[in-house]
């Protein structure tokens, strides 16, 4: 089994709070490591109807039968139960007592907002990310063959053909997920909607266009991609409003969190099928992705921003610490050419020289420690 970063993290928080949440997307291992690393943890999984049944009919009973050093999966399909557990836990005063686990983040963490505060310490598991591959020699050394095959554990753990993998995983996701979520008419629309997303990534989100292509009104494509974002699918960079003097782009970008099921929505199934544009904006977008999953494997609640004025001056991703920037170009490129860190240097100069760390992060395999700047590959270095 692939050794997931978070393993460490969790281990030692578990001994310091009462409830531990843990959710991400469907199939992302979240039971799996759970099971592995807390095996004297019972699992409770609430998909099962028996189960969910008994929660819902009798939660005292339920709770009474499963009262300590419990793993409940799919917890938001009771949201009963949340009020009951955060009485237990007030009373019991016992750190790791309960572990709850979902695949929808607005649901979840909807009720232990209302009903946990301040008792959970919550972590986010999300596809394998490049370090847990490439420290078992998993990781492709070309990355138009990661698009392809993503990140999902399940297609390395059982060696599964990614197209058959994220054709089922697409079907799954619909019929399950969204059904619970929102009463959805016209299926095949929403699985339209989903592609032209896929089409849009690392671009400034414009839902008027996007509902227009789909033939759907403006709320539906915004109730669509929200509905996308809770569950997992695709996230959102924010643009840092900070002016500098230039009218600034308000509006975030969309990514997907895993670019192998982006890569299938678009219909890429060999490395030949993919073009010199969808090769740039698959690569930003696993570059983007692999940000966002180092930063909430390793707990280090960072926050990203992406930064454009109006005349096309852009930074792809933009870390602030303090009063400090860590700003970050990302090229699809195997060569490095001056002219890419071009848009570097111009955000350090109207930023009054506010920059802390300026890298380029692009697809050749070799890192560089420049005079100004770092070269960094998409790959982790052994």
């Amino acid at each position: 089994m692939i050794k997931r970063q978070q393993e460490k993290i969790i281990l030692s928080l578990v001994k310091k709070y009462p409830i531990l949440a843990l959710t991400g997307p469907r199939q992302s291992g979240k039971t799996t490591l759970l099971k592995n690393i807390l095996p004297k943890y019972r699992y409770i999984s609430l998909e099962d109807l028996d189960n969910r049944t008994f929660a819902i009919e009798d939660p005292k009973a339920f709770l009474q039968k499963y009262n300590e050093h419990v793993i409940f999966d799919e917890v938001q399909r009771v949201p009963s139960l949340f009020s009951y557990i955060q009485t237990i836990v007030d009373e019991s005063k016992k750190m790791g007592h309960y572990i709850l686990t979902g695949s929808q983040n607005f649901n979840l963490l909807e009720h232990i907002t209302q009903s946990l505060a301040g008792r959970v310490v919550i972590f986010k598991l999300l596809p394998f990310d490049n370090l847990e591959l490439n420290k078992e020699n998993l990781l492709e050394n070309d990355f138009k063959k990661q698009f392809i095959k993503g990140f999902y554990p399940a297609i390395y753990d059982r060696n599964l053909n990614p197209t058959i993998y994220y054709a089922n995983y697409l079907h799954t996701y619909i019929q399950r997920d969204i059904s619970q979520l929102v009463k959805i008419q016209d299926f095949t629309k929403f699985t339209n909607f989903v592609k032209l997303c896929s089409g849009r990534i690392g671009q400034i989100l414009n839902i008027n266009n996007l509902a227009k292509d789909c033939g759907i009104s403006q709320p539906t494509a915004k109730s669509w991609l929200s509905i996308l974002e809770k569950s997992y699918i695709l996230f959102f960079l924010r643009p840092y409003y900070e002016n500098f003097n230039k009218r600034i782009i308000k509006s975030p970008k969309l990514y997907f969190y895993d670019v192998g099921l982006a890569s299938y929505l678009l219909d890429i199934r060999t490395v030949e099928d993919i073009s010199e544009y969808q090769k740039g904006y698959l690569f930003e977008n696993l570059v983007v992705a692999e940000m966002y999953k180092q930063n909430e494997h390793q707990y280090k609640l960072t926050a990203y921003w992406y930064w454009r004025d109006s005349n096309g001056n852009e930074i792809d991703l933009l870390r602030k610490q303090g009063n400090r920037f860590d700003i970050y170009e990302i090229k699809s490129s195997t060569t490095i050419q001056s002219r890419m860190i071009k848009g570097l240097d111009y955000f350090d100069e109207i930023s009054n020289q506010k920059v802390k760390s300026k890298t380029l992060i692009y697809a050749g395999e070799k890192n560089q420690n420049r005079t100004n700047f770092l070269i960094k590959s998409w790959r982790p270095q052994k």
